[in-house]
């Protein structure tokens, strides 16, 4: 019987998507430049994640690995960016996207709306969005989880199904949502919020709710707001699994 397949998740902080990819199936190393005490892979490695794929691939190590993923820092495309007092962060997109297509293996580069991902089918490169919505994430009061997040992929995959959305009361685990007349609920920072008719009433959710929402149950509020829903990657992951196996078998003609 084959071992598992070996995934690479870089930037990968306390694992989200580390926890997806494992019940696709994968093994998964995480490399992130801060320490990550939470983590749930398998192994972890702190360095920075763009020279320790480098690395990887100067010294023919990357062979074993099957797959990477990447979820290179977002802050430079959030509408925080626009901000007064916002700080000026690097774009690390292009840098990442070199590294990972020239590493050979099949990858899926995970990013926020607004980020220049690219969709370029004839040349190989593709996108999809995935939402909360399409996996039934919810608190357990019915509130929605409506968290948007793209990926580009050098492999194609199936439709996806198309979201969901007010069909109850709705999680953000992005933005403030106070033009949304509708109950919100925030995850952001270090505080998850409910916001009711233009946030006129405020009500501050727990931590639990949070979780429950993202379908993570290991993070504090700090890691929560960063992380991506592992039902994402799980979800990706059964696809990557079969172009992993495609490429393969392309080799061997």
């Amino acid at each position: 019987m084959r071992s598992k397949r070996k995934l690479l998740d870089l930037f990968c902080g306390a694992g989200g998507c580390t926890a997806g990819y494992q019940r696709a199936g994968f093994w998964v190393r995480g490399v992130d430049h801060k320490r990550q005490p939470r983590y749930c892979g398998e192994e972890f490695i702190q360095a920075d994640a763009l020279e320790y794929l480098a690395s990887l691939i100067e010294s023919g190590e990357i062979e074993d690995f099957d797959a990477i993923h990447a979820s290179p820092p977002c802050q430079a495309h959030t509408p925080l960016r626009k901000m007064w007092n916002a700080k000026k962060h690097e774009d690390l997109i292009p840098q990442t996207r070199d590294l990972l297509h020239g590493s050979r293996k099949p990858f899926v580069m995970e990013n926020v709306p607004g980020a220049k991902l690219e969709y370029l089918p004839m040349f190989g490169v593709y996108r999809l969005m995935l939402c909360g919505t399409m996996f039934n994430l919810r608190t357990e009061c019915g509130a929605e989880l409506q968290r948007h997040r793209f990926f580009e992929t050098n492999w194609s995959h199936r439709l996806v199904p198309s979201c969901r959305h007010g069909r109850s009361g709705v999680v953000g685990i992005y933005g403030d949502h106070a033009q949304d007349r509708r109950r919100v609920v925030t995850v952001t920072g270090s505080t998850p919020q409910q916001n009711v008719n233009r946030n006129r009433s405020r009500k501050t959710y727990s931590i639990n709710d949070a979780q429950t929402a993202m379908g993570i149950d290991w993070m504090p509020m700090s890691k929560l707001s960063q992380a991506i829903p592992p039902a994402y990657t799980e979800f990706i992951g059964q696809q990557l699994l079969n172009a992993i196996q495609a490429q393969e078998a392309s080799h061997a003609l």
